[in-house]
């Protein structure tokens, strides 16, 4: 066992030294990951940072691993993400590296004391933590966004109203939000500033995010043009309805949510209660159980 351990924690330093070798070694480095490595210090966290430069010469390998098709998915995904902490497709391949052979080494580690429970949690840790990462960005971002969009409707509607138009109202509302759908915002209007027509920005605004609020808002917004309806009508019936689909989205949640607690509350309080009733009640009562024993 002793003989094992040491192979493997031999075979760990080997490869930590290995991988610094190569790490100081001049070698090419992917462009988006060049650029996250230069600035990576104000962007992401310093354990972030040093994951990524540890592991940025096994990036190239771990994309070709995955394949075009898997990379195309996994690049969408951090998209819809955010590239929260300015991640991009060759850091997360360059995390996936890293965090897969630490997870490898500390499970062949607890294999070798025969623990095997922990063994297979150091493995999960390994494979999925950076895909928890991006799939807790994913659905904190769309959250955020449904929350934002009725209310800045709202505002966009009262400024256009005023008298300005539809462009330059939604420039001058975005500089007054901050998170994420300001940052989309930005985008759209960037695109629509370099010529891109303002349907075609708009339509990739919907490829970029997974919420049905912002789909809604796309198409309801696309429709009024074609109709030729009032803007300002336009964003107001646009806000309404997002405001009628979150209250029954949340009814929905409550009416699923009821069954739950009426599950638990059967299952793990009423007999605990019912359990703690009795025992307190033949305690009470000084009930002699010694002929239980034969005495």
């Amino acid at each position: 066992m002793d003989l094992i351990l040491a192979a493997v924690v031999g075979l760990a330093v080997y490869g930590a030294i290995h991988g610094i070798r190569m790490y100081r070694a001049e070698a090419k480095l992917p462009g988006d990951l060049a650029v996250a490595l230069e600035v990576g210090a104000s962007r992401t966290t310093a354990v972030g940072s040093g994951v990524d430069r540890l592991g940025m010469r096994w990036a190239p390998m771990v994309l070709r691993m995955m394949g075009p098709k898997a990379v195309s998915k996994k690049r969408r995904q951090i998209d819809l993400a955010g590239n929260p902490g300015g991640l991009t497709i060759d850091r997360y391949a360059a995390r996936r590296a890293v965090y897969g052979v630490l997870g490898l080494v500390a499970a062949l580690l607890m294999l070798a004391r025969g623990q095997i429970l922990i063994a297979l949690f150091m493995a999960a840790f390994g494979l999925f933590w950076v895909e928890a990462g991006i799939w807790s960005a994913v659905r904190v971002r769309r959250d955020h966004i449904d929350r934002t969009l009725p209310d800045f409707l709202d505002v966009l509607a009262v400024v256009v109203s005023a008298g300005l138009g539809f462009r330059q109202a939604l420039g001058r509302v975005s500089e007054r939000y901050e998170g994420p759908w300001a940052d989309e915002l930005r985008i759209t209007l960037r695109q629509m500033d370099m010529g891109v027509s303002r349907r075609e920005a708009f339509e990739q605004l919907r490829k970029r995010n997974d919420s049905e609020q912002v789909a809604m808002f796309v198409t309801t917004l696309q429709q009024g043009e074609e109709l030729g309806a009032p803007i300002v009508e336009t964003l107001i019936q646009i806000a309404n309805d997002m405001r009628r689909t979150d209250a029954q989205n949340a009814r929905r949640k409550a009416s699923k949510a009821v069954p739950k607690a009426t599950f638990a509350v059967t299952s793990f309080l009423l007999p605990g209660t019912l359990i703690l009733l009795v025992v307190g009640f033949v305690y009470g009562a000084n009930v002699d159980f010694s002929f239980l024993g034969g005495g």
